[in-house]
């Protein structure tokens, strides 16, 4: 009897310790995103974009810092993943830009998931590419 419930005991130790394993990460855009953007493969610009989901939207923060960008809308479209960030920066100049990503999430089932897709920055459009880290 005692053997029994020693094997029923490890049992549920195993089950317990493997539950957080099996338990879903959250939603899928919270993380910092790093990678970059730019109209050419010569001409790149780094980004780290951190996201966050607080239950109603998501949030985030362009390149984390003293001149750091928060983002004015992020949207997440789960019919075909596809998402689309609005904010609004400044160039070298101090001058006002509107700043728009639109990407398609790709890897969904990887931790380190990616977002591909157009990224337009005042009048400059190009291409970027972020990886959740």
């Amino acid at each position: 009897m005692r053997k029994r419930a020693f094997h029923i005991g490890c049992l549920l130790v195993s089950v317990i310790v493997a539950l957080p394993a099996l338990a879903q990460e959250g939603h899928p855009l919270t993380g910092t995103w790093s990678g970059d953007w730019g109209p050419s493969i010569t001409e790149r610009n780094h980004l780290t974009l951190v996201m966050e989901f607080d239950g109603d939207e998501v949030t985030g923060l362009m390149n984390p810092g003293p001149n750091s960008i928060e983002a004015d809308a992020i949207a997440l479209d789960v019919t075909n993943w596809t998402v689309r960030i609005e904010a609004s920066g400044q160039d070298d100049g101090g001058n006002a830009v509107s700043i728009t990503a639109e990407g398609q999430l790709e890897n969904l089932e990887s931790y380190h998931r990616t977002l591909e897709g157009t990224w337009r920055e005042g009048g400059i459009e190009g291409d970027f590419l972020l990886t959740r880290d």
